[in-house]
């Protein structure tokens, strides 16, 4: 359970970085808005295309990736449900942050740390990372890029912002360099692994300015929808990935692994994407901040469960 611990740990003392220079007023909303544009547009690419390119692609045809891509469609469509009855849906931009939130989990800075020393083996989040990587974060792109131009989402649309988006662009090239066994000169690969390196500090640096110097989390009349989508991630999420893990005939580690990395709370992607797109920001900062909290407790009773009953 050291893993777990390791793994909040370091991003919490990250983002209370942020939080002290905003309080310092050494950065302010500025500063929130220039560090995300960086992650979005440098950081993160060069961080996929780093990612992808050392990730095994045997997991992509595996009943983990199955797993995960029917546990998010399925939390996203109830979250759909909900906010046109409780929230009269909004844009669509908006919408797509809460979906986001409700069900792409923290794969990356925090579940390659967690699937090491809880799992056992960074593989067993591969597959839902490719699957956020290669299949949600494209779609999702188009449809935001589409949103802020005020366009009506065609495919021959999304399909020109899909593949124009950098983010995408990242994955893709990641992918392609992997799959035909690529191998980038060093003059080449160091720089980008040093840009990569920015990502994750960035979006964490930038969230914790947007804890200082924005409202209170999940206070106010945006508290019933922050605690909604925080039970979807947190609680619903992980039950339905294990209910279809066990319907698709995933057992011991392999079904725990699709569970834990289920519980992962909302990635801070989706606070940098929030902030690039002018949507939903506070409700996707407060998400983040309260299912971090909230997925420790969850994910060492999974653990829990787990070692006491299935012997893992």
């Amino acid at each position: 359970m050291v893993g777990v611990l390791e793994g909040f740990t370091t991003i919490a003392i990250i983002v209370a970085v942020g939080w002290l220079l905003a309080d310092r007023r050494v950065l302010d909303d500025s500063a929130q808005v220039n560090l995300s544009r960086l992650a979005f547009h440098v950081a993160s690419p060069a961080l996929l295309l780093t990612v992808m390119q050392r990730t095994s692609l045997a997991a992509v045809l595996s009943a983990n990736l199955v797993t995960s891509l029917i546990s998010f469609t399925i939390v996203v469509g109830v979250y759909l449900v909900l906010a046109r009855w409780r929230w009269a849906g909004g844009a669509l931009g908006s919408r797509l942050i809460g979906s986001l939130s409700a069900a792409y989990v923290n794969a990356g800075n925090l579940g390659i740390p967690i699937a090491l020393y809880v799992l056992g083996d960074v593989a067993w989040v591969a597959p839902t990372l490719l699957m956020q990587l290669l299949i949600i974060t494209p779609v999702s792109m188009a449809l935001f890029d589409s949103d802020a131009r005020g366009e009506r989402p065609t495919l021959g649309r999304s399909l020109r912002r899909m593949f124009s988006n950098p983010i995408t662009l990242g994955a893709v090239a990641g992918l392609l360099i992997a799959v035909f066994d690529i191998h980038l000169p060093r003059v080449v690969a160091a720089p980008i692994d040093l840009l990569g390196a920015m990502a994750v500090p960035s979006m964490l640096v930038a969230f914790g300015i947007s804890l200082r110097r924005g409202p209170r989390p999940a206070t106010g009349r945006a508290a019933g929808h922050v605690w909604t989508i925080v039970v979807l991630k947190t609680l619903l999420m992980p039950a339905i990935a294990f209910g279809v893990g066990i319907a698709l005939g995933l057992r011991g580690e392999a079904l725990f692994a699709v569970v834990v990395t289920a519980a992962l709370p909302t990635a801070q992607n989706i606070f940098t994407y929030a902030v690039r797109y002018r949507r939903e920001v506070n409700l996707a900062r407060d998400v983040i901040f309260v299912s971090t909290f909230v997925s420790v407790p969850v994910i060492l009773a999974i653990a829990a469960l787990f070692h006491g009953f299935a012997g893992v």
